[in-house]
């Protein structure tokens, strides 16, 4: 089928690269000429695994770019619409971009399409995108609207894509329901995975095909999309809730977490504790939802509560550096990760931005080191009084403590002795438990983590004294 995919950000450009390597003919459209003169000439604009093989792979085969909507909506039987919807200063999702897009695509249109919302947008949204095409002089019976909302974790959206749990479907005539089942079919009746020309990109663990596909109504398609992001947000927000019970109690939320988690009702992902959610989504999209049952006449009292608990994680998190050093003016500090998540070069809503923020602004001298996100960084930190540096270790040298608040994989495999003799003091706060306190008592540091004990360095019999619960439980409140 020939696809149009309006957005090259993290979903339309992941999107269309997917579309096309599951067998599609697809225009990737953005109104950036500067960018799609880029993907053009073969960079890739966002870190994302297995990304930049696809992008290679189909560049100028199935996959074109192009700034050219209208030529792209009449070449095309399918428009997946994947533009931003920021929050606005109330809260809600602002739609005008997607609003734009399906203006021009009623302009164009030629024959029958089915326009499809890709883009997280609240309940109601098909409903307007097909009132906007009406009023802009569309003919009623040569498009439908659809929701086909994304799945896609920043870090392993390919992965997502090609090897789906679910596919979520929204349509309300049985003409476009059966468009979108064909656009999924090689993914859905498995053809995709025998195929020996399909790009090397391996299955995550635990999965097995075909995918499933759910076919809803369009507004339940649209709940669906924000309903998952407030239930994940939801577990983070609870286990962080948890582990600050834990700190208090003197109990150590890592077993607390292998105790729930093991319940096959409630499942260990997502419960990890730490700084906070970030990114794209999970803010947005709680605050979207928030304000949609608000506007339809509920006060989600639950999700205000997930959004002060995830505020208040930072907080506290500061809270702990402060412990650990006393004062902070003054203090050179190695800050490992910037991302809102490993995996990724977004740093939306990032806990670590903030973090960083408020220690420069508490006169902290800063050193940086993310694997993918510093030039990013660089666009949203003040210049002075941070530096980036290429590895933890050069971020480390002759600082006063670490500190990891990002969960990249190479951040939980440091060399525990280099490090010690690298840093000026050896003062480790993970804000992500990439470490486990007794290793780093044996090897000399003084550790905090989330919900659990604070320890110091071993004694010489090779066992941590854990630090006094009460100073640190005083600290966190």
């Amino acid at each position: 089928m020939q696809i149009a995919v309006v957005g090259s950000g993290y979903v339309g450009l992941v999107a269309a690269a997917c579309f096309a390597e599951i067998g599609h003919q697809v225009i990737s459209i953005d109104n950036d000429a500067q960018k799609i003169s880029r993907l053009q000439q073969g960079e890739v604009p966002i870190h994302e695994e297995h990304l930049p093989e696809l992008l290679e792979r189909h560049r100028g085969k199935a996959l074109k770019f192009s700034t050219d909507l209208v030529g792209a909506v009449r070449q095309s039987a399918a428009i997946f619409i994947a533009v931003g919807t920021p929050s606005t200063e109330e809260g809600d999702a602002d739609l005008s971009y997607v609003e734009s897009v399906s203006r021009a695509v009623a302009s164009a249109i030629n024959d029958y399409k089915i326009v499809v919302e890709k883009s997280t947008v609240p309940v109601f949204t098909s409903n307007w995108i097909r009132k906007v095409m009406l009023l802009d002089g569309a003919p009623s019976e040569l498009f439908d609207v659809a929701s086909n909302p994304e799945f896609l974790r920043e870090g392993t959206a390919v992965v997502d894509f090609l090897y789906p749990d679910r596919i979520v479907t929204g349509a309300d005539t049985e003409r476009c329901s059966s468009a979108l089942c064909e656009i999924y079919r090689p993914l859905t009746d498995g053809s995709y995975y025998s195929r020996t020309d399909r790009a090397a990109v391996p299955a995550p663990a635990g999965w097995s095909a075909p995918a499933r596909l759910i076919a809803t109504s369009t507004k339940s398609a649209e709940i669906i999309k924000h309903a998952s992001n407030a239930f994940l947000a939801t577990k983070i927000s609870f286990i962080n809730a948890v582990a600050n019970i834990c700190e208090a109690v003197g109990a150590d939320v890592k077993e607390v977490c292998q105790g729930i988690g093991s319940d096959s009702r409630i499942g260990s992902r997502f419960l990890n504790p730490g700084v906070g959610y970030g990114g794209s989504c999970f803010p947005k999209d709680l605050k979207a939802f928030r304000h949609v049952a608000r506007e339809n006449g509920y006060d989600f009292n639950l999700l205000s509560a997930v959004i002060a608990i995830n505020d208040e994680q930072r907080t506290r998190f500061l809270r702990k550096v402060r412990t650990a050093l006393w004062t902070l003016k003054g203090k050179k500090l190695a800050a490992l990760g910037l991302a809102f998540k490993g995996g990724t070069d977004d740093i939306r809503e990032s806990p670590a931005i903030e973090i960083a923020k408020s220690l420069l602004k508490e006169g902290c001298e800063i050193r940086a080191y993310d694997p993918a996100a510093i030039e990013r960084s660089r666009e949203v930190l003040p210049s002075k009084g941070i530096s980036y540096h290429d590895s933890a270790y050069s971020a480390a040298e002759g600082a006063d403590a670490l500190l990891i608040l990002t969960d990249w994989p190479e951040f939980a495999n440091l060399d525990l002795e280099r490090l010690r003799s690298t840093l000026g003091y050896p003062i480790v706060v993970d804000g992500r438990n990439l470490y486990d306190p007794t290793t780093m008592a044996s090897h000399g540091f003084l550790y905090y983590s989330i919900g659990r004990a604070d320890v110091q360095p071993a004694h010489r019999n090779g066992s941590p004294e854990k630090m006094a619960t009460a100073t640190s439980g005083k600290a966190a409140k």
